[in-house]
């Protein structure tokens, strides 16, 4: 009983910080943009759409829970497994300033559980990571070709470029495709909190939709402001038009796939669709920037780390294996030693080498 309550606590903290990190983020290009000016209005619009949309989750919910690994393995104990690596993950990429996808955490927890007992949906998983590269690449080319067009236009017909009408139209606009993206961002990570509770038969999937969302909600409207701040100001520089593209390019390609119950990483595909517009402005810039190789390492390290970590601690409380930890431990610090000596032997020859080219 204690594990439950647990468990339960750990998802709707899960839930919390998913609104927090997620949904908030959602209204930053209308915060940024200044169509709505105080943040407060902003989180409840965020919290409202997120709420909204994690009542909608439930096809995302039964992936998390039962697509991956049958529900006779998903017990109580790997649940608690799943959300306790989830959880740690986060925390510990929050703390070192890393953005992070909860989808990819949380699948590469159910990945490494399932590995440990045996029992994984392997062409499930396959589809799932198929959708993780599609639709943040469609969401580059379809914002890509958007801007395109939208550029083509402004230089057509500059004389409605001042137009106050058309001012007003592009906020609302922008509005509704930000209530779109919180939505969407509800009803696809909702399923991370409270999937693996309810693919062990712990919480009834209504009640968790309900309760999940609910968390979501409060999560963006009173842990979210810095994010909400963060994202305002970096996207500050996007026109009207710009946002109503990025916005509504990943809000509808997230819905979409929320529809067929595919977990996506959120914070990739709106990132793709924000560098896809940056990308008809300066095509060369754009792939330089230091936060796309970040975003890209994110991409494939953040599932890694969680499913080695949920491999291990399954080998250790569920299955009592401890020597598969150690040899895997063993390879991981031998990997991390070597290539740190390596670094270091580099950065040693290169010192030598300027001194020799200073001498002569």
């Amino acid at each position: 009983m204690t594990l439950i309550i647990l468990c339960l606590v750990a998802a709707h903290f899960f839930a919390f910080n998913v609104g927090a990190s997620g949904s908030a983020a959602t209204m930053g290009i209308v915060y940024g943009a200044r169509v709505i000016k105080k943040k407060r209005i902003a989180l409840l619009l965020s919290g409202v759409g997120g709420l909204l949309g994690a009542l909608w989750g439930g096809e995302v919910v039964d992936t998390i829970g039962k697509g991956l690994i049958s529900s006779d393995k998903l017990t109580i104990q790997a649940a608690a497994i799943i959300l306790f690596v989830s959880a740690i993950t986060l925390c510990f990429t929050n703390i070192i300033g890393i953005p992070l996808s909860t989808s990819e955490v949380t699948i590469g927890a159910i990945v490494g559980v399932g590995i440990s007992l045996q029992q994984l949906y392997l062409r499930n998983l396959l589809e799932i990571i198929a959708f993780w590269v599609i639709i943040p690449v469609a969401a580059f080319f379809i914002t890509f070709i958007s801007g395109m067009l939208l550029k083509r236009l402004k230089d057509k017909f500059p004389a409605f470029l001042p137009s106050n009408k058309l001012t007003k139209l592009l906020s609302i606009l922008l509005i509704i495709t930000g209530l779109l993206e919180a939505f969407a961002a509800g009803m696809n990570n909702v399923a991370n909190a409270i999937g693996p509770l309810v693919g062990a038969d712990v919480l009834n999937k209504n009640i968790g939709l309900l309760t999940g969302g609910i968390f979501i909600a409060l999560g963006s409207l009173l842990l979210g402001g810095k994010v909400l701040e963060t994202n305002g100001k970096k996207i500050s520089y996007l026109s009207l038009s710009d946002g109503i593209v990025i916005s509504g390019t990943s809000g509808l390609l997230v819905l979409g796939a929320s529809i067929f119950g595919i977990p996506l990483p959120m914070t990739q595909v709106t990132t793709s669709a924000i560098v896809g517009v940056g990308a008809t402005k300066d095509w060369k810039g754009i792939w330089k920037n230091k936060v796309i190789h970040q975003i890209a390492k994110v991409w494939i390290s953040s599932p890694m780390i969680s499913l080695v970590i949920a491999f291990c601690l399954t080998e250790i409380f569920l299955q009592s294996n401890f020597y598969t930890v150690v040899i895997i431990t063993s390879g991981i610090l031998a990997t991390l030693i070597l290539t740190n000596f390596g670094k270091g032997t580099f950065e040693k020859r290169q010192k030598t080498q300027r001194s020799l080219e200073e001498e002569f």
